[in-house]
């Protein structure tokens, strides 16, 4: 993790200065300082058509007048919140890949912003590497928070904390599916419980059989290497609340025997988005030792065309005793789910909340940035306020009960599949099923799961979108 530091001079330890600089080019004293010893500036961004609007960058070199190497401006649009602290930082820790230490006014003027500022830069210098024969990751090793106090740098240290969650989750996303069958997630599961103390339950294939666990061997049955479950918990003397976390694990989605396209599956890998969440979390609320009892539960298995595999028609009948008609096999992730909720259930927690890449259908409906939010009403809310402080997009999406009779089937208690439109309502609607009179959340993360391009503090790839919300929850919960 970075280490951060507070200071009143950086000078003779700083590679680089980032300033924030609001829309109509307002610098704040560091950086009307700078500028007044820059004469040349203005004009540079009169040309580069730098006004501080969000989103803007420009990177200059600091010249003899100016004690750093570098100088990143950063627009922070008409006013600066919290969010756009953690998109500054990000840019700057993307624009400034080989400095090793960076000073920083970002955190300067709002209240959190010295946590923001810590996951800004953690998240903006992620780089996934482990495969490349040239290896270029970032050098950032310390951000100097200037004129900031012994808080600031707590609160930097804790955004720091998430961001290493957010970047564990990425990095398992970023994974080949070769490179991590469920019993080697099962493995570094209980190496995350081991390092910050967590209790673990691993389940393999005769487990899940005998558990009653039928979606999930189901989904199984055409894959080579076996499923696991996983059950991470985290049980603090002082716990306020119970939590639950159920994360879809299938490390590799073919579509099984209702085959996807090939290019449909190029991204496939990134399909246990939701247990890498689910892990991650886990980690992050135990090293932040967080007053709140949490259990964290991944079915995970491959979905694949094998000779066993699962065929249109077949029935399956799950932890809660229900049964679903399977009528598409590429709908696989709402029956690993359903044990795994039906699981949650069971413990009666205050709160379930599953994260899932679900649905295609989401994506349509909110594009790839901003997650599907359906659930219970009290449950929604408090997972969109957590979204909301924590800077993950999410919007609540409609659950009519008479949209039930959608996934009714003619020898099942339900089926997998709904009518043409309104798929991701009818996903969320099986999975109602399964969590009883609990209050209850579903996270469609389909969209930003994954990232096309790279901004800010978002990387092309795997984003560990969900890591922030959930542990904002319990954040809040506590």
């Amino acid at each position: 993790m970075m280490e951060f530091r507070a200071s009143t001079d950086a000078v003779a330890i700083a590679d680089a200065i980032v300033v924030g600089v609001g829309e109509g080019r307002v610098f704040d004293p560091k950086g009307t300082a700078l500028s007044e010893k820059l004469p040349w500036l203005a004009k540079h961004l009169d040309d580069a058509e730098f006004t501080g609007k969000a989103g803007q960058s420009v990177v200059v070199p600091g010249g003899e007048a100016v004690p750093y190497k570098t100088v990143v401006l950063v627009g922070m649009g008409p006013t600066a919140d919290l969010e756009r602290i953690r998109r500054a930082a990000g840019t700057a820790a993307r624009s400034l890949p080989k400095c090793a230490a960076v000073a920083t006014t970002l955190h300067l003027g709002v209240s959190g912003g010295a946590e923001a500022v810590g996951l800004g830069f953690t998240l903006g210098a992620y780089t996934f590497t482990k495969h490349k024969s040239e290896k270029k990751p970032s050098t950032i090793a310390t951000v100097i928070l200037l004129e900031g106090s012994a808080d600031d740098v707590a609160g930097a240290v804790r955004g720091a904390t998430i961001g290493d969650g957010v970047n564990l989750a990425r990095d398992l996303i970023n994974e080949p599916a070769m490179g991590k069958s469920p019993a080697t997630l099962a493995d570094r599961a209980t190496a995350i419980a081991t390092e910050v103390g967590l209790g673990i339950r691993v389940l393999d294939e005769k487990q899940i059989e005998s558990e009653g666990l039928g979606g999930l061997r189901g989904v199984s049955l055409g894959a080579d290497n076996p499923a696991r479950l996983v059950e991470l918990r985290y049980e603090p003397k002082n716990a306020r609340g119970f939590l639950a976390i159920v994360g879809k694990g299938i490390v590799f989605d073919s579509g099984g025997l209702s085959l996807k396209p090939a290019d449909s599956m190029e991204t496939m890998k990134t399909d246990m988005s939701g247990a890498a969440a689910v892990f991650a979390a886990m980690r992050t609320i135990a090293l932040l030792k967080l007053p709140v009892r949490v259990v964290g539960i991944t079915p995970l298995t491959e979905n694949m065309p094998g000779g066993s595999a699962l065929r249109p028609g077949d029935v399956l009948k799950i932890r809660n005793g229900k049964t679903i008609e399977v009528l598409n096999t590429d709908a696989e992730g709402r029956l690993v789910l359903a044990d795994g909720l039906s699981l949650a259930a069971e413990q009666k927690p205050d709160l379930i909340v599953d994260v899932a890449t679900l649905t295609g259908a989401i994506q349509i409906a909110l594009g790839e940035k901003i997650a599907g939010l359906f659930g219970t009403e009290a449950a929604t809310a408090k997972v969109a306020a957590a979204a909301e402080s924590a800077g993950e997009r999410v919007w609540r999406m409609p659950l009519p009960d008479d949209y039930r009779k959608n996934i009714d089937s003619d020898v099942a208690d339900m089926k997998n599949t709904g009518t043409k439109y309104g798929g991701a309502i009818n996903a969320s609607m099986l999975l109602k099923e399964f969590v009883g009179d609990v209050p209850w959340a579903h996270l469609d993360i389909a969209g930003p799961a994954r990232a096309t391009e790279a901004e800010h503090y978002i990387p092309k790839g795997g984003t560990g979108f969900g890591v922030r919300t959930i542990v904002e929850l319990a954040r809040q919960m506590s």
